[in-house]
C-alpha cells in the first residue's frame, strides 16, 4: 500500500500523498493551526506542507525557545501548543520545554522526526540515532511512536488527549523517517482520518466531597482561598469571583494566579501571606498544589489548620500534608457543584479576621510603597519598576512575561494584575529561559501586546530569539534590566586571579544593540522618566521593541525571595 519514497508532486493535489501529508491533515482534524519548531532533517518538508495546509509555522533560533511558545499557547488556549523539531539533539533541546510544561500541567505536544529503527535497535550508528522515545518516556506526560502511516491519526489523537485531559502536561510524539516518507494513495490515507468527539471530558466530583468540603468552609472562622495557576488555566475566574464574594472569604493568589480576581479586590489578601499561613484555621485550595512554593504545606502554616483541596488529579491529594475534603474533578464542575449548594451552608467568617488581613494588607501595602519613592540614578530595580508601574497601570490588557532573580520577584510584589492569565513566568520550577519562547507564544496565541521584563542574566538564555518577535513583527517589548550579573554585578573572585566572579556578567553591555540588529525600536535608558516614556511608546506602537535599562552594579541581591536554597552562608567568604 506505501513505499518508502517521496513523491515530487504536490502532496495536496496528487493521487498520492505522503506520512507528512496525512501528519498535517490529522493535526488539522484535531485543531490545531499553529505549530512551533526549527527545521531540519527530516521534518523540513512537513513543514512546508503544514504550512501550505493552513497551519501556521512559527519558526525558532533554539527548540527550546520554540516549546516555551507552545507551552505558553496551550496555557493560554486549553488547546496543545505543538513544538516541531528535529532528531537527536534538536529533539533533546526541545525535550527540556516539554518536561517543563508537563510539570507546569500545561498541555503541549512535542513532534520530533527520528530515524529508522532498524539501525537505532541494533545501534548500528544511524544518522542522529538516539532512542527518543524511552528517553522521553520518564521526563513527560506521554509518550508514542508512529511508525506507519496508517496510524498517523490514532497517534495524533492519542496525544492530544493525553495532553488536555485529567492534569494537563507535555506529550512526546515521535514519528520516523520512514513513516514521515512513506507514500499512500490519496483515496486510503484520507480514509484513515476522523475528527475526534469530545477530546477533554469534564470530571465531575462526587456529591459526597462536595458536601464534605462546604461542611468544612461553613465552620470556618478564619477561612482563606488560594488560587493557583490551575484556576487561571481552566479560565474560572467567574466562579471564583462568585465563591469569594459570596463567601466574604479572603483570597491569596499564586504568582500565575494574579488576576484571577484583580490583586485590588478588597477580600485581597496579596499582601498578608504570612498572616494567611499562620492562622487560617480552613485553606481551600483551587487549582494550587502544596509543593516547595507553599513550604509544601508545614513551615509557618497552622499545624491546626485543615485543607480543603479542589484538583482534577487524585493522585495530588495527602502529597505533603493530609488533606481534610478533596474534591477531585475539573475546576469548573467542581466549582459549579459547590456554588449549586453554598446557599444550604451558612458562614461562619469571623469578621476581624477579615479585617485583620485588609488593614495590615494596607500598612505592608504603604510601607512597600516607599521603596518606589526614591527616583534612583543609576536606577535599581525599584526605581525602574516605579516607571513601570505607571505605565501598566494605564495598560491593564498587556501580558506580562517575567523572569530573573530579582527581577522576577520585584516585579511580581510591585505590578498588581486586574485580568486573569495576563501574567507569565518561570512558575514551578522557578527555571531561567522562558523569557522569549513565552513572549511570542503569548503574542501568537492572543494578539495582545506582551511586555516581556527580563533579567540580564535570565535574557541570556534565549536572547537570539527576540529576532524571532522582529520576523513575525509582534506586538512585544522586551525590557532588559542590565545590573551586569546573576543577581547583581558586584561579584568577587576569591582566588584574586582577573577572571570575572561567577556571578558576574557586564553592566556596561548594550542590548539595545541587539534589537537593532534586527530591525526593531530601540531605547537605552537611565532614568525613570526615560523608561516611562520608552515603554509607553513602545507599547502603543504594537511593534517590536526592545528597551536597555541601566541598573546600579550593585542592584540586587544574592536569590531573590528564596535565598534559603542557596544560602550565603555555604558560600566561601574571603579573609
Amino acid at each position: 500500500m506505501y513505499i518508502d519514497k517521496i513523491p515530487h508532486t504536490d502532496p495536496s493535489t496528487a493521487n498520492e500523498v505522503t506520512g507528512m501529508w496525512i501528519l498535517a491533515q490529522a493535526l488539522k482534524k484535531v485543531g490545531i493551526d499553529t505549530m512551533y519548531g526549527l527545521v531540519g532533517i527530516p521534518v523540513t518538508e512537513f513543514a512546508y506542507i503544514a504550512q501550505g495546509e493552513g497551519i501556521r509555522f512559527v519558526g525558532f533560533r533554539h527548540e527550546q525557545q520554540a516549546g516555551m511558545a507552545a507551552a505558553t499557547h496551550g496555557y493560554l488556549t486549553k488547546t496543545p501548543g505543538v513544538l516541531l523539531t528535529v532528531s537527536s539533539l534538536g529533539f533533546l533541546n526541545g525535550l527540556t520545554a516539554t518536561a517543563n510544561a508537563t510539570v507546569n500541567c500545561y498541555p503541549m505536544i512535542q513532534i520530533s522526526g527520528s530515524s529508522d529503527r532498524v539501525p537505532i535497535d541494533l545501534e548500528q550508528g544511524t544518522y542522529e540515532g538516539l532512542d527518543q522515545l524511552n528517553i522521553a518516556k520518564p521526563l513527560v506526560k506521554a509518550a508514542y511512536r508512529i511508525n506507519r502511516p496508517e496510524d498517523i491519526m490514532t497517534g495524533v489523537v492519542r496525544a492530544y488527549r493525553a495532553a488536555v485531559s485529567g492534569r494537563p502536561g507535555g506529550v512526546y510524539l515521535d514519528v520516523t523517517t520512514p513513516c514521515l516518507g512513506a507514500v499512500m494513495e490519496r483515496s486510503a490515507a484520507e480514509a484513515t482520518l476522523y475528527t475526534p468527539v469530545d477530546l477533554c471530558p469534564a470530571m465531575v466530583p462526587s456529591p459526597q466531597s462536595v458536601t464534605r468540603a462546604l461542611e468544612l468552609l461553613a465552620s470556618a472562622k478564619k477561612p482563606a482561598i488560594l488560587i493557583g495557576k490551575g484556576a487561571a488555566y481552566a479560565g474560572v475566574e467567574d466562579k471564583v469571583k462568585k465563591l469569594v464574594e459570596s463567601t466574604g472569604i479572603p483570597f491569596y493568589p499564586m504568582s500565575m494566579a494574579k488576576g484571577v480576581l484583580p490583586d485590588d479586590h478588597p477580600l485581597s489578601a496579596l499582601s498578608s501571606r504570612s498572616l494567611v499561613m499562620e492562622q487560617a484555621d480552613v485553606v481551600m485550595l483551587v487549582g494550587a498544589r502544596l509543593n516547595w512554593l507553599l513550604s509544601r504545606g508545614h513551615g509557618k502554616w497552622n499545624p491546626a489548620g485543615k485543607f480543603i483541596q479542589l484538583d482534577i488529579d487524585p493522585e495530588e491529594i495527602d502529597i505533603n500534608r493530609a488533606i481534610a475534603a478533596p474534591v477531585v474533578g475539573d475546576l469548573a464542575s467542581s466549582l459549579d457543584a459547590l456554588l449549586t449548594a453554598l446557599p444550604q451552608y451558612k458562614m461562619s467568617v469571623d469578621p476581624d479576621w477579615v479585617k485583620t488581613i485588609q488593614t495590615e494588607g494596607k500598612a505592608k501595602d504603604a510601607k512597600f510603597a516607599e521603596r518606589l519613592v526614591p527616583q534612583t540614578v543609576p536606577m535599581t530595580h525599584w526605581s525602574a519598576l516605579s516607571a513601570i508601574k505607571k505605565v501598566f497601570e494605564k495598560n491593564p490588557d498587556v501580558i506580562l512575561v517575567n523572569e530573573g532573580a530579582n527581577t522576577l520577584d520585584d516585579t511580581r510584589d510591585t505590578l498588581l494584575m486586574k485580568l486573569p492569565r495576563h501574567r507569565i513566568d518561570c512558575a514551578t520550577w522557578a527555571i531561567m529561559g522562558m523569557g522569549m519562547g513565552s513572549t511570542v507564544g503569548a503574542a501568537i496565541a492572543t494578539g495582545k501586546s506582551v511586555v516581556a521584563i527580563e533579567g540580564d542574566s535570565a535574557f541570556g538564555f534565549s536572547g537570539m530569539d527576540f529576532s524571532t518577535i522582529c520576523r513575525f513583527d509582534l506586538p512585544a517589548t522586551v525590557v532588559v534590566f542590565n545590573n551586569g550579573g546573576i543577581y547583581n554585578g558586584v561579584g568577587e573572585n576569591l582566588s584574586g586571579n582577573g577572571d570575572p566572579a561567577p556571578t558576574t556578567l557586564d553592566v556596561k553591555a548594550r542590548y539595545d544593540k541587539l534589537g537593532e540588529a534586527f530591525g526593531a525600536t530601540t531605547y537605552y535608558v537611565a532614568t525613570p522618566a526615560e523608561l516611562e516614556t520608552a515603554l509607553t511608546e513602545a507599547i502603543a506602537s504594537r511593534k517590536p521593541c526592545l528597551i536597555d535599562v541601566q541598573l546600579a552594579a550593585d542592584s540586587g541581591k544574592e536569590s531573590g525571595h528564596i535565598g534559603y536554597l542557596n544560602p550565603e552562608a555555604l558560600i566561601p567568604i574571603k579573609v
